[in-house]
């Protein structure tokens, strides 16, 4: 299977979980984005080595990567390999000098250990197909559909949508970049697919 690297575009705040976060991996060069929910310590891991803080202390990763780096072990890319049931699978590709060695990570981890070694972030097409968002040409006005505040409905309840309302919506929601709830969207309109099957 042929990789797809992924850049990290940004976290935000989530609006519905309380203590949550949207990291926002987006495919090289192009409009696809894989919004991924991360808990707010893996966030902050994240964001201060994307910034160049530097802690007083080590954190959890800043250790790992301490000792991973004492033995002489890299990690030479971070692939983000399964996607079921809303939740994301990730597995390290380390180097001893001698072997190559795979180990299974939780993705914001991966990704946290990823910034830290300045290793490749990889997915596969079928991830991104089942899990991705497509970013909408800024120039394309917002239908009256996509704004229908009656047709909106709270996260998680969008029983009274047809598919293509969803789309809609999904397709305004990147539009503004609400990726959490665009990526419910998502996981909904996947929902309804595998239903048809």
């Amino acid at each position: 299977m042929e990789k797809i690297k992924l850049e990290i575009l940004g976290i935000s705040y989530s609006q519905s979980q309380s203590g949550a976060y949207a990291l926002i991996l987006g495919e090289a060069g192009k409009k696809r984005r894989l919004p991924i929910i991360i808990g707010s310590f893996e966030a902050q891991a994240i964001a201060i080595e994307l910034e160049k803080m530097k802690p007083s202390r080590p954190l959890t990763h800043d250790l790992f990567k301490n000792f991973a780096e004492t033995f002489n072990i890299t990690i030479n890319e971070v692939i983000i390999y399964k996607f079921s049931e809303g939740i994301f699978f990730a597995k390290l590709i380390c180097f001893d000098g001698n072997k190559k060695i795979e180990i299974d990570s939780r993705t914001s981890d991966a990704v946290a250990l990823a910034v830290r070694f300045k290793s490749p972030i990889y997915t596969y097409e079928s991830i991104l197909k089942s899990a991705g968002i497509v970013l909408q040409d800024e120039s394309k006005e917002p239908s009256p559909e996509n704004i229908n505040e009656q047709k909106k409905t709270d996260d998680g309840e969008f029983s009274q949508l047809n598919i293509k309302e969803l789309k809609e919506m999904l397709s305004q929601a990147v539009k503004e970049e609400a990726y959490e709830k665009a990526s419910k969207i998502r996981d909904e309109i996947n929902r309804r697919k595998s239903k048809k099957k």
